[in-house]
């Protein structure tokens, strides 16, 4: 007997949860039937470059003498930054979408330089430069997304972004070039809200070119920078965002 109370009790549970599922409540239900919709986004970011280091070079000074340096350079860990921006979208179909998002990234790399040659001095063993960056993105992304499940719709997107560089200092040690392109991929959540909808997003940024400006070091002055800025000879730039969507 008290198996079959324990079956009816859970089945009226059951069905008593799945009625709630019903009856929920969807919060502004037209709201992706518009064709065009415009929106906010602000979110934070991470930061990180791969460097390609050439190993040991030999460097001819003004003076027409030689000299071989092995100089290793890398970002020494993630840097965060946040970005600011607009949105627009567009209604393809009932599942595809289509985003059109100009923001400005603010941002810095620190970057450390390490001379393996344990004879040099001291002042030329180890070298650092924050590499500070502000770029101007334009963000055109094709969105994938389930259909709505009560005041939620998970997504996926992929896109490509081109930005401008808007910093660059040429008394500095690395210098990136001022026009990047990035492929960029990840996934979010629709929550509809009774006066506006948020939509959160992962996403991974690659550079798809060479960031590195790689001319740079022939226009130093300071001589002593030079064998620091010709350590590497190409650069791909990567971020991690997390986005915040407002409708």
């Amino acid at each position: 007997m008290k198996r079959i109370v324990f079956v009816i009790f859970l089945t009226l549970a059951a069905a008593s949860v799945a009625w709630g599922q019903e009856q929920t409540v969807q919060n502004r239900p037209y709201i992706d039937l518009r064709p065009f919709h415009f929106g906010l986004l602000v979110g934070t970011h991470l930061q990180d470059i791969e460097l390609n280091n050439i190993g040991p070079q030999t460097i001819i000074a003004n003076n027409g003498s030689q000299q071989t340096y092995t100089i290793t350079c890398d970002q020494s860990q993630w840097d965060n930054g946040f970005q600011v921006g607009v949105l627009g979208e567009a209604r393809l179909t009932e599942n595809f979408q289509f985003r059109v998002a100009p923001a400005i990234l603010f941002g810095s790399r620190h970057i450390e330089f390490h001379n393996m040659d344990t004879q040099a001095p001291d002042s030329m063993l180890h070298r650092s430069q924050d590499l500070k960056t502000i770029y101007f993105t334009c963000s055109f992304d094709l969105i994938a997304a389930a259909p709505r499940m009560g005041n939620h719709r998970p997504y996926a997107m992929l896109g490509l972004t081109p930005a401008i560089n808007l910093t660059g200092s040429d008394n500095s040690y690395l210098k990136l070039k001022r026009y990047d392109m990035y492929l960029e991929a990840g996934f979010g959540c629709d929550f509809y809200m009774p006066f506006f909808k948020v939509r959160p997003e992962l996403k991974f940024m690659y550079s798809l070119t060479n960031s590195l400006d790689t001319g740079h070091a022939d226009r130093l002055q300071d001589e002593a920078m030079r064998p620091y800025a010709l350590s590497i000879n190409k650069a791909r730039t990567k971020v991690i965002a997390l986005t915040f969507y407002f409708e």
